[in-house]
């Protein structure tokens, strides 16, 4: 058996996985940090950084050896996605991992619009199935890459309608998981629904854009054809494309409108708002 520590964080060399290293870091709670590159990881006390690889069996397995409570932030998007979760996940059940907290999708299932939530909730699945103990974050999409939704024109495209979206800041994303990190045993079996403390229309949104950076900002409400057209400027693979589409149709199906408290009722603290964020005081 491993003498590293037993929380084992994935993802540290991100946003959020590495505000949950900073956050653990601040209590004192000693963490095995699982990296693709150690030299990349962020140097905070109690931490150890071991390398590690969702595609790689044997890696895993060696850098899983110990962990007894894991913190998996789901991998960058790829058509392999899914198999690469599903080797990791097989190899932390396989070192004797107790706990797994993982980063899903708010609305997770086979059938949800939005093409990547229908990862998130195959890999729900196969946790489940392989019997592990787990907390699943299913976070919305995050509020700080609403800015990035603008093109260089200040116009944010897409086929979202007046539908209205719950975002989340990666901050309290963040947040939580270090809550469910520090007391495990107080989270297990459950799923949290993470959103931001109000639901905005895409026009809305492109509004406080605006008025933030002091440059016009503006919503035009594609038709699904035109969001597949307008996309092509870009080259992807065709998942790529029905991806970034659909994340607009989750919004105007109002998969992702609703506000939960779950962030407030484990952190103890009222989500961040996108005035907020925009204005830098997330």
């Amino acid at each position: 058996m491993s003498s590293l520590p037993e929380i084992g964080v994935t993802g540290s060399t991100g946003a959020v996985g590495g505000l949950v290293a900073l956050g653990l870091a601040e209590r004192g709670i000693a963490q095995r940090l699982l990296v693709r590159t150690p030299d990349r990881a962020p140097r905070v006390d109690g931490a150890v950084a071991v390398p590690t690889s969702y595609a790689d069996r044997a890696l895993a397995l060696r850098s899983l050896d110990g962990v007894r409570v894991l913190f998996m932030v789901s991998a960058t998007e790829a058509p392999d996605r899914l198999d690469q979760h599903r080797t990791f996940i097989d190899a932390a059940s396989e070192a004797g991992v107790e706990q797994l907290i993982y980063t899903s999708f708010y609305g997770a299932a086979a059938d949800c619009t939005f093409t990547f939530g229908r990862d998130h909730y195959a890999t729900e699945e196969h946790i489940r199935s392989r019997g592990l103990t787990h907390t699943f974050l299913r976070d919305n999409f995050y509020l700080d890459l609403l800015p990035s939704f603008a093109g260089e024109d200040g116009v944010i495209r897409g086929p979202a309608g007046d539908g209205r979206l719950a975002a989340i800041a990666r901050a309290d994303v963040a947040g939580v998981a270090t809550e469910v990190l520090a007391d495990p045993a107080a989270h297990r079996n459950v799923s949290y629904d993470l959103t931001g403390p109000q639901a905005l229309t895409m026009a809305e949104i492109a509004a406080a854009i605006g008025e933030q950076t002091g440059r016009p900002v503006r919503f035009h409400d594609e038709t699904v054809a035109e969001a597949y057209a307008s996309r092509k400027r870009w080259p992807a693979p065709d998942w790529q494309y029905d991806a970034w589409v659909s994340t607009y149709t989750a919004i105007a199906a109002g998969e992702l409108a609703a506000v939960s408290s779950d962030v407030e009722r484990i952190t103890g603290r009222r989500p961040i708002l996108l005035a907020e964020l925009l204005a830098g005081r997330g």
